[in-house]
């Protein structure tokens, strides 16, 4: 046989996926086995991958949400569906101006020095660089999304729905300029939403400040968490009901430092049993002081920079002071003035940027805002009514108490990067909204006919980053135009999706989708559930317990990872994860690769034996009988799985039937037909496991894609190469289902770990074969049995096996009753009765003193008090086991001390 030729026959002993998923996925992509064109004989079913941020490499949670989304996108793929999952990256506004930045002060260069054109283009260099390393990250994931469909929320024609889209609502009248609260980042120097918003529990202080009376003697202590924010007091409110203030309502205070006059009022909103019962009100820089001040027409002064330095409006002395600087400064001022009247310790909730990872600024500033009232009633309508399904179900709950409490969307952003607000102002006063500058200028030129173009100038803001992301289920396919892929792809069919971005990104598609084309944007949403640390915890880089995707891949396989996240996931559940349980996927990969072989290697013996469904009038063998009723009900259990978004039910499904089923049992019973049957019964035999085999590889393909292409090629060279995922899904016959051959063949199961249990209890050496005696009144029973003895003998290891209809018990033996059958196993000659008593006490005795260790460790206080809770959790678990097993050696024991 020469080299080349037996390179292609040679099945090698051990599975290496290094050889593998590199070469399946070029000829994936080479083949254009993705690709998806407008079809109108077939069923479209359509994917909208949520689009990565161009900040960095994904995480694990990245892998696994796509790797749902491609086991979904690969199921309907094979069940005949014109599947399409469609990718993309968004340009995330704060994020990636956030990391630009940083990299530029690495270099010794400032933005705002370079100018705004200058740092755009910097940030498209890192837009290219990262989108690279985004894409090939998910192809090195086996995401078998249509690339030449790839899209970037910042595309000339994604910025056109945009700007399509602000006009919208501008003429409607529901996009208007304001001042407003906002949460403020410092660092980015931008408002941001309130989902932007970290809050952390924090040990700080509470600073108890008297302010004096107006024209008396008498003094008001309000208490505060930022001192410096008393320098923009406008006002100090105490509660309506509370008596010891009333004489004071409609007086006034004198600011001390600012020396500026402000009025105590009446307002429900104070607690009067929190602190002193007085509230200091700073407009400008608290939302429940914003709103009081609307309420009672309170002075706004705005006292912050942007950098959230202190700006003009306050005494010079603080003047361009950094924020908590001037906080430390405040305090000392007001202890020299005699105004500070206490400091208590207290646990303050602060809120910190996610981006930028600061404290943030309550701020009222002038934004774009969105009116969402209305929008968000048809949008909560589709979902209450089912017409959008979520899986699972509890997150409507969530959905529907956002929307009824939702408030108007802050949509502006103080940005270069990201979609520049198309509203124009001249010179002249007038202001007007349009796609271009050209445009802007005809519009204004109506109402000033001596106006030039030059002396129109664009709004300087970007539009927040989520005002792009949640047009793309339809943006992405041509919208506005009027598309055949439009036309033929939408409404998508799935969104999977993190709950976490419920109120960002779902809520908001499904209210744009409704306003522009009609619909809703997709059917059914699966909430995948966040990856933590295997402690529980959010991972993050100050804890240093994040796991990189392509790590894993390198380390244990792409199968590896997609396999073992879904394994441990449950629906809408979190996923607690240490990297060695990618173990799990390797082993399962190698059990796969090792059947395959063994069935392979069989076949090359047999060489025209291909697989074929059998024709089920034809099978007599228990054994095929079972696995192929069983095979059939598990082809269901993915099945129905899948189709109801149960994936770790469909996972489960596969996995029991193939590892328990298939290889644990069906290949054994198989083996001595296969080793020592005539040639006809092997190759009945072989076709059959084979025809199980190759519905296994189709049904795992959309777990594990690159492990089953490289079977299905070796399976099947006929196809002259044809992929699996081009094959049709697999289908329940219900023909095949055989409740009494299950039913038998548990029995016959059920003996044989009886017999294995007693063997390793009694320490039955594994070279000896032992008789085995059973006992059962029923007839049926008992012709099962001798009909499958060579089961037995085969798989226990059994030499002679007796069936009888009355009880013949012999003298030295061990037994059981399973399944309504006597179970009986001589043991003379076999072990020395003696001899295994005197181990099992041992064992026993050793046992016993590893629990009293554990016992006295677990009585220690001072153990107890400073050993972390895994530690003592892990001592407590040690010690049941221990138990566990001395009960079983204590009952063998037992059963031997009564054989005499």
């Amino acid at each position: 046989m020469s080299d080349s030729k037996k390179t292609e026959t040679e099945i090698p002993k051990a599975y290496d996926p290094k050889t593998v998923e590199d070469k399946w996925y070029a000829y994936w992509m080479k083949h254009k086995l993705f690709r998806s064109q407008v079809n109108t004989h077939k069923k479209p079913f359509t994917i909208v991958i949520p689009p990565p941020n161009v900040t960095g490499a994904l995480h694990i949670g990245h892998a696994y949400n796509n790797t749902i989304q491609d086991i979904y996108i690969r199921f309907k793929r094979m069940q005949g569906y014109e599947a399409l999952w469609t990718p993309g990256t968004d340009h995330a506004g704060i994020t990636t101006q956030t990391v630009v930045e940083r990299q530029l002060a690495k270099e010794g260069k400032d933005r705002k020095k370079i100018g705004r054109e200058a740092f755009v283009a910097e940030v498209w260099k890192h837009k290219i660089t990262y989108r690279d390393r985004i894409i090939g990250q998910l192809q090195k994931m086996g995401c078998s999304c249509d690339w030449d469909r790839e899209w970037f929320t910042m595309d000339d024609h994604l910025s056109h729905a945009v700007q399509e889209v602000f006009i919208h609502f501008y003429e409607k009248g529901w996009i208007y300029k304001g001042n407003y609260i906002v949460n403020w980042c410092p660092f980015s120097q931008s408002a941001i939403s309130d989902e932007e918003v970290d809050y952390k529990e924090i040990n700080g202080k509470l600073w108890h400040f008297k302010y004096p009376v107006k024209d008396s003697a008498e003094f008001l202590t309000v208490a505060t968490t930022r001192p410096e924010t008393m320098l923009g007091d406008t006002g100090v409110a105490v509660h309506p009901d509370d008596e010891r203030y009333m004489h004071l309502i409609g007086k006034k205070i004198i600011l001390p430092i600012v020396g500026r006059e402000i009025p105590i009022f009446a307002d429900t909103y104070v607690d009067k049993d929190f602190g002193s019962g007085a509230v200091k009100v700073t407009p400008s820089h608290d939302p429940n002081d914003f709103q009081m001040g609307k309420r009672h027409s309170l002075e706004f002064i705005n006292i912050m920079n942007p950098d959230a330095s202190l700006n003009h409006n306050v005494p010079a002395a603080f003047q361009g002071m950094e924020r908590f600087a001037a906080r430390k400064k405040v305090v000392e001022e007001m202890d020299r003035l005699g105004f500070l009247a206490k400091i208590e310790d207290h646990v303050n909730r602060v809120g910190y940027s996610q981006r930028g990872n600061v404290p943030i600024e309550p701020l009222v500033s002038e934004q774009w805002f969105l009116k969402m009232e209305v929008l968000a009633k048809a949008a909560l309508d589709k979902v209450l009514k089912g017409d959008i399904k979520f899986h699972p179900e509890k997150w409507v709950r969530t959905y529907e108490h956002w929307m009824t409490n939702i408030r108007d969307w802050c949509i502006s952003r103080q940005l270069w990067w990201g979609h520049r607000i198309p509203a124009y102002y001249a010179t002249d006063g007038n202001s007007t909204v349009a796609h271009n500058k050209e445009e802007a200028y005809q519009k204004l030129k109506t109402k000033n006919e001596t106006l030039k173009i030059e002396d129109i100038r664009q709004d300087e803001d970007v539009l927040d980053t989520w005002f792009s992301s949640w047009l793309v289920p339809f943006s992405s396919f041509g919208w506005p135009d009027k598309t055949d892929d439009l036309k033929y792809y939408y409404p998508t069919n799935l969104l999977v999706t993190g709950p976490d971005i419920i109120f960002f990104w779902v809520a908001r598609m499904i209210m744009a989708g409704l306003e522009f084309t009609g619909e809703a944007p997709f059917h059914q949403v699966y909430f995948n559930g966040i990856v933590r640390d295997e402690h529980g915890r959010k991972m993050s880089k100050s804890l240093g317990d994040g796991i990189d995707p392509i790590d894993v891949i390198e380390k244990y396989s792409a199968d590896a990872l997609r396999f073992t996240l879904v394994d441990l996931s449950a629906e809408g559940q979190d996923i607690h994860l240490a990297e060695r349980q990618f173990e799990l996927g390797r082993n399962f990969s190698n059990k796969v690769w090792n059947a395959f072989r063994f069935l392979a290697m069989q076949a090359q013996t047999l060489s025209d034996t291909e697989p074929a469904k059998p024709d089920i009038s034809r099978i007599h063998e228990l054994a095929d009988q079972w696995i192929l009723s069983r095979y059939h009900k598990a082809v269901n259990g993915i099945t129905e799985g899948l189709e109801k978004y149960k994936l770790h039910d469909a996972m489960n499904s596969v996995y029991q039937f193939f590892w328990s089923d298939f290889c644990d049992w069906y290949l054994e019973l198989i083996k001595d037909r296969l080793y020592n049957g005539d040639e006809n019964t092997k190759r009945q035999t072989l076709s059959t496991a084979l025809y199980v085999m190759e519905g296994i590889v189709k049904l795992m393909h959309p777990i594990v894609p690159f492990l089953t292409e490289e079977i299905w090629q070796r399976l099947k060279p006929r196809n002259d190469g044809e992929s699996v995922m081009c094959q049709s899904w697999e289908y329940t016959d219900q023909a095949f289902y055989n409740d009494t051959a299950e039913k038998d063949m548990e029995v016959v199961k059920n003996l044989i770990v009886s017999i294995r249990n007693i063997r390793s209890e009694m320490n039955v050496p594994p070279a000896k074969k032992t008789d085995a005696i059973m006992i059962s009144s029923d007839a049926e029973t008992v012709k099962l049995l001798q009909n499958h003895a060579g089961y037995f003998k085969n798989l226990a290891r059994v030499e002679a096996l007796t069936v009888e209809t009355k009880p013949v018990k012999p003298k030295l033996c061990a037994s059981a009753v399973v399944s309504g059958v006597e179970l009986f196993i001589p043991l003379e000659g076999i072990i020395d009765v003696a001899v295994e008593k005197s181990r099992l006490q041992k064992e026993i005795t050793r046992l016993e003193g590893q629990v009293q260790s554990i016992i006295q460790k677990l009585s220690n206080n001072d153990f107890i008090a400073k050993a972390p809770p895994q530690v003592i959790e892990k001592e407590n678990a040690k010690r049941d086991n221990f138990n566990q097993s001395i009960e079983k050696l204590q009952a063998n024991l037992k059963q031997l001390n009564a054989l005499g």
